[in-house]
């Protein structure tokens, strides 16, 4: 545990040789994982993460370094390496700490992952895969659960010293179909930044039981014919796109260095006058939220688009410094041994007016993505390829037959703009988003949303 008195000490050191600003991240976490593989325990790991990292600026310019040795005299030490990038008098920098913990209005842990028995995950376990043994086709069942738990200091000379925890804990479900000559795979997963004890509220057979039966759906299905459709995308991990093809190019990490499509595009219309789209890191217990970010700062709800319009980028303090407009929230790392920068948490296309039934009706001619697999995505200029695991086909207003291989591709910015319809059933997809600060935890949400003139890739042959 890092003490007042030695972080202190560090942040002096720092500064020492002409920096204006200095901060520690120090964090003690626990990673857990068990699987179920056709219904028997076949893994289970523990690691066990501990160190620091220390950050220190000069105007824009940073200089960064970790260590697993938190005594006072490694940290010194790392402080006085770093501190070498630097040549000039000391500036006249007085900070006071005031030692906190961080306000649990994001969240809130009752029983971090780390104190739960082995036995008590696995019966989690056993419950998903009761649903995925569900159907006489599938042939392999996996089933895991995962626990990250977090303890995190973050001491800077802007005078915070302030402790929270974080315990995501996620179970992923994966079901293989086979007929005897093909097979099919789907999976899914559901989780939050909660205690294991918030799985209550879940039908976990239910839940297995779902993604078996897409699994076997999928398994018998055409493939999917190439062209230009009029595309519907469903609620939840559907959101992928918009974080992919749009979120990442929304972040100071490119917006700053002029990198992103919507640099310099603040109040201009970049989305249909019906997207709103927002990150918020506030939502209580989401997968995607913390009480304070890896900076220190209160996360916020931030308002990205509203009615079409560019309102807001995600911002960090370094890229505040860089962007002259302030922090808001959005500085994420993996763990300590990454320098933070601006990251998504809980991003989300926001409710609109129309209903499920609506858009299918009035369609008369696309494709249904219930499910969104993996994808790419260039954030310099927006262009996508994204990989659909569970489709059908719309025809005269009716969801008719399941199709299989689509992949969407196309621009991030006209995909915002060609957005004609969006619904009011909005949920959320748990996944785990990698930039230049790692991998860190990333719910991503949406209403289904329909877009019209969408380039759709199939192997299947001609309509």
């Amino acid at each position: 545990m890092l003490v007042n008195d030695a972080a202190n000490k560090v942040l002096v050191e720092c500064l020492s040789t002409g920096a204006d600003f200095a901060e520690i991240f120090f964090e003690d976490t626990t990673n857990g994982s068990i699987a179920l593989i056709s219904g028997k325990v076949d893994q289970v790991s523990t690691e066990h993460v501990y160190g620091a990292g220390i950050r220190i600026l000069k105007d824009v310019q940073e200089v960064y370094g970790y260590t697993s040795d938190c005594s006072l005299d490694g940290l010194l030490k790392l402080a006085s390496k770093l501190k070498k990038a630097y040549n000039e008098k000391p500036l006249d920098i007085s900070f006071e700490l005031k030692e906190e913990n961080a306000k649990e209005n994001a969240v809130s842990i009752t029983r971090p992952g780390s104190k739960v028995a082995l036995d008590e995950r696995v019966l989690l376990l056993k419950e998903v895969d009761k649903g995925l043994n569900s159907n006489s086709k599938i042939v392999q069942r996996f089933v895991k659960i995962t626990n990250h738990t977090q303890y995190v200091t973050i001491a800077n000379t802007k005078g915070k010293f302030i402790h929270d925890l974080r315990n995501q804990e996620r179970i992923s479900a994966q079901a293989v179909a086979s007929d005897g000559i093909k097979s099919q795979m789907n999976s899914d997963s559901i989780g939050g930044n909660f205690s294991v004890d918030s799985f209550k509220n879940y039908d976990l057979v239910d839940f297995g039981k779902k993604v078996a039966t897409t699994a076997v759906t999928m398994l018998d299905a055409p493939e999917m014919v190439g062209g230009v459709y009029t595309v519907i995308i469903h609620n939840g991990f559907g959101g992928v796109l918009f974080h992919e093809a749009c979120g990442h190019s929304l972040e100071a990490t490119s917006v700053a260095k002029g990198l992103s499509v919507f640099s310099g595009k603040m109040g201009e219309k970049i989305a249909s006058s019906i997207v709103t789209a927002i990150d918020d890191g506030t939502m209580y217990n989401e997968w995607g939220s913390t009480n304070v970010d890896d900076e220190g700062n209160e996360t916020k709800r931030n308002i990205l688009i509203k009615d079409g319009i560019l309102t807001g980028y995600l911002i960090d303090d370094r890229n505040s410094r860089l962007m002259k407009m302030p922090s808001n929230g959005a500085g994420r790392r993996e763990s300590y041994r990454f320098s933070p920068t601006s990251r998504m948490s809980n991003t989300y296309i926001d409710n609109g007016t129309s209903t499920f039934e609506e858009i299918i009706k009035n369609t008369k001619y696309g494709l249904f993505c219930k499910s969104m697999g993996g994808g790419s995505v260039n954030p310099v200029t927006g262009e996508f390829n994204f990989a659909v695991s569970e489709g059908y086909m719309v025809e005269d207003g009716q969801i008719t037959h399941p199709v299989r291989g689509a992949t969407l591709i196309g621009n991030g910015a006209n995909a915002l703009l060609n957005i004609d319809m969006v619904g009011n059933n909005r949920t959320f997809g748990h996944g785990v988003c990698g930039s230049k600060s790692g991998s860190v935890f990333a719910n991503v949400g949406e209403p289904t949303i329909r877009i019209q003139n969408m380039t759709v890739g199939g192997n299947g042959g001609k309509n």
